[in-house]
């Protein structure tokens, strides 16, 4: 049985020797618990060392870790969407799940092994089958990664496959002629060496091998008594033909992780491809609902075209895959230094191997399951797209020539080149901002005002994560009385006023509600432009009311060099119910500094500070515990692989000018979706864009001139503000009938 744990230790692995701390972890001590003991977990700052910690596996797939027993959860992962990836000779595990990373060193050899164990039972495991050529296929048929390179290994295959029969010919054909006294045959061995020259002439795959055969070769006949000489044809061919198979297994486990290493496990696809044999361990059990569609940790399934058109990927299988970093084929002296670390009962020190079959579970309808059902019209279930049409097309062109021409005047009422927008309305880049509206619904959930204050922090700055690809294009200006609408958090936005350029917007989510206008000015400064935004968010508890102004951003090196955006100023939230305060600081970027640093204290309302707040805008914030504890409250969604060549968008933003089948049908011909210019943008279709963004603005003109400019709708002015007033979704119920189209 376990001693009770020490103090709270956070030692640095090079300042406390890990015998020290070597305390057996204790077995499975509730149901539903798989295994739990401490462990050494790498800090999220960086020169920080390792720090105990209390890992605990349950059966659902959760991996989750506190500081001590019994304390709250400080963090989790679900194994069955998570890349492992080992050192043994280390006894470093590191578990990757595309949203977080926990990098753990066991305590003992005895420890890892535990561990592994216990992890390898959520990893997917290939359905026995005979012949490696039909595993490869189904492998690359699941994957969808069949190109060129799927070829030549199953070419290789090939080639093994008749190598092999020609040898086991060879083999048999000489053991008779020895058994008989007979010469030994030269068609058997003619055939065999002409087939190796050609193959390797063709391959490049046959070199010299070491004299010593190799330990892990098979005996292929009953007859090797008769060739025990290393330095004989016999073995030199047995060898190379057991390392060629040992390679084509390599790349043939390889072939289905090529894919998805590049979205959820960059970190081990630096990895060398070496491969090994698996043991299978008792029946995996079947996941539960431990990582359900609520849970945050969820991770989308991603279908795209590579960027060269070759091939499709897909995002990892429903199962967790598992990476060996140590040692080469071939690499003696690594190969020795990890037999001698004690864990080579474990896993061979030149092991690789990944995990392809999909671990079912009873309604198949997990986070990250690749398989979509049809949409429904009028269900929840929509299946989005991924990506857009089509990439970027056309020259951005120089924002600074444009600048020079209309120095002093507002830059709102320029008309830019198509080439500086991005298919988007400044209604749908509004809802861009609520993408983490999850966010708002834990907010509204927790009673202790000061975490709610932290969630509503998390969430503002949240919603400056999509602008991290972004290099300055803008947004299509829309027409007034334009409208956009997203379902899914019951949006609804409106361009209320021409000159100045005001939106306003109205969201409503589980127990929060949300609304603000939204309206901004620009400064040239020389080398950099800057953005004030201007207007109000307000955000509702029932009777709590929050609110907060955004500050500035800036599109830096317009002049020359790489542009970029940043977000600089302070940001101040207020629940003016309460009198409780959070001042966020978004820092400027210096020269060699960190950049997009967003720090913030939440203060009483006698002023005093009660909880600090640290992160990026780009990655995450979170609640800052101790000096070295931290509470992470949000964390940004893995871009798409090929977001820089699509304008930058999140998974979300390519969602937003989609007509999907929920809403088809029901939108009022004012919605920002119809606009035939952002749709031939987005189409990457820039001649008619151009025109198609002209003659809509020219229509504008015309109806201002004629006295029939359109009024808003759904908003109405109350002071500085512009309120919802309601009737949207239920005149949407209804049709749109009575309004007329606008373009």
């Amino acid at each position: 049985m376990q001693q009770p744990p020490e103090a709270r230790a956070t030692a640095s692995t090079s300042a406390v020797p890990l015998h020290a701390l070597t305390i057996p972890p204790l077995g499975p001590a509730h149901p539903g618990t798989i295994c739990q003991g401490w462990v050494l977990k790498k800090r999220r700052k960086r020169m920080q060392g390792f720090a105990r910690r209390w890992f605990t596996l349950q059966q659902s797939g959760i991996l989750s870790y506190s500081f001590e027993p019994g304390q709250p959860i400080r963090d989790q992962i679900a194994l069955p969407q998570a890349a492992i990836s080992t050192a043994p000779g280390r006894r470093d595990i590191h578990v990757d799940s595309g949203n977080a990373t926990f990098h753990i060193k066991c305590l003992s050899a005895q420890d890892f092994t535990m561990w592994m164990s216990a992890f390898r039972k959520f990893l997917a495991q290939d359905t026995p089958t005979s012949g490696r050529r039909s595993s490869l296929a189904r492998s690359m048929q699941r994957s969808g990664y069949y190109s060129r390179t799927g070829q030549l290994v199953e070419e290789i295959g090939n080639t093994i496959d008749e190598l092999q029969a020609a040898f086991n010919a060879w083999t048999e054909d000489d053991a008779k002629r020895r058994s008989i006294g007979l010469p030994r045959s030269k068609s058997a061995g003619g055939a065999k060496e002409h087939h190796k020259d050609h193959s390797g002439s063709v391959l490049g795959i046959f070199k010299k091998t070491h004299s010593q055969p190799s330990e892990h070769t098979p005996s292929y006949s009953t007859d090797t008594a008769n060739h025990q000489n290393t330095s004989t044809p016999y073995n030199r061919i047995r060898t190379t033909l057991e390392s060629l198979r040992y390679q084509h297994a390599a790349l043939a486990k390889l072939m289905p992780v090529i894919p998805s290493i590049d979205v959820t496990a960059p970190t081990t696809a630096q990895a060398s491809p070496l491969p090994t044999t698996h043991e299978e361990d008792d029946t995996p059990p079947t996941p539960t609902t431990g990582y359900g569609s609520a849970s945050p940790f969820k991770r989308m399934s991603m279908i795209s075209n590579t960027s060269d058109g070759s091939g499709v990927w897909f995002d990892a299988p429903d199962g967790a895959e598992e990476f060996v970093l140590e040692g080469t084929p071939g690499d003696e002296a690594s190969e020795h230094k990890v037999l001698n670390s004690g864990d080579h009962s474990t896993v061979p020190s030149d092991a690789y191997s990944t995990a392809d079959t999909e671990s079912t579970s009873g309604d198949n309808s997990g986070p990250g399951t690749p398989e979509i059902s049809p949409p429904e019209v009028g269900s929840s279930q929509v299946q989005r797209r991924t990506q857009l049409p089509s990439p970027i097309v056309g020259d951005e062109g120089s924002l600074f020539a444009v600048l020079k021409k209309n120095v002093g005047k507002d830059l709102s009422q320029v008309a830019l080149p198509v080439t500086f927008n991005e298919p988007l309305t400044l209604l749908q880049k509004v809802a861009e901002e609520l993408e983490y509206h999850e966010l708002l619904n834990t907010a509204a959930r927790i009673t202790d005002p000061v975490e709610r204050m932290c969630y509503v922090a998390a969430f503002a700055v949240s919603g400056y994560a999509s602008t991290k690809l972004r290099t300055g294009r803008k947004g299509f200006n829309p027409m007034l009385a334009e409208t956009f609408e997203d379902p899914r958090l019951k949006f609804i936005a409106e361009k209320v006023s021409h000159n100045p350029v005001v939106l306003a917007y109205h969201a409503e989510g589980e127990g929060w509600e949300l609304y603000a206008t939204s309206s901004g000015k620009t400064k040239f400064w020389g080398k950099s432009l800057e953005v004030i935004p201007q207007g109000t968010v307000h955000l509702k508890f029932g009777t709590e009311h929050f609110q907060w102004n955004r500050p500035s951003s800036f599109v830096r090196n317009i002049m020359m060099g790489t542009k970029y955006l940043e977000h600089c100023g302070k940001m101040t939230i207020e629940n003016i119910s309460t009198g409780m305060r959070c001042v966020l600081d978004f820092k400027e970027s210096g020269y060699w500094g960190p950049s997009n640093i967003v720090s913030g204290i939440v203060s009483s309302p006698s002023g005093s500070t009660i909880a600090q707040l640290e992160g990026k805008w780009d990655e995450q914030m979170a609640r800052k515990l101790d000096s070295s504890h931290l509470h992470v409250l949000w964390r940004i969604t893995p871009f798409h692989r090929n977001a820089p060549e699509y304008y930058g968008f999140t998974t979300f933003g390519v969602t937003l000018n989609e007509i999907t089948p929920d809403i088809q049908g029901k939108l009022p011909p004012t919605d920002s979706r119809f606009r035939p210019d952002v749709r031939a943008l987005e189409e990457g279709k820039l001649d008619l864009a151009e025109d198609e963004k002209a003659r809509i603005e020219e229509m504008q003109r015309e109806r201002r001139r004629a006295g029939a400019e359109r009024k808003p709708r759904w908003f109405k002015q109350s002071g500085d503000e512009w309120l919802y007033v309601g009737g949207y979704w239920e005149q949407r119920a209804h049709g749109w009938k009575d309004i007329e189209p606008m373009w």
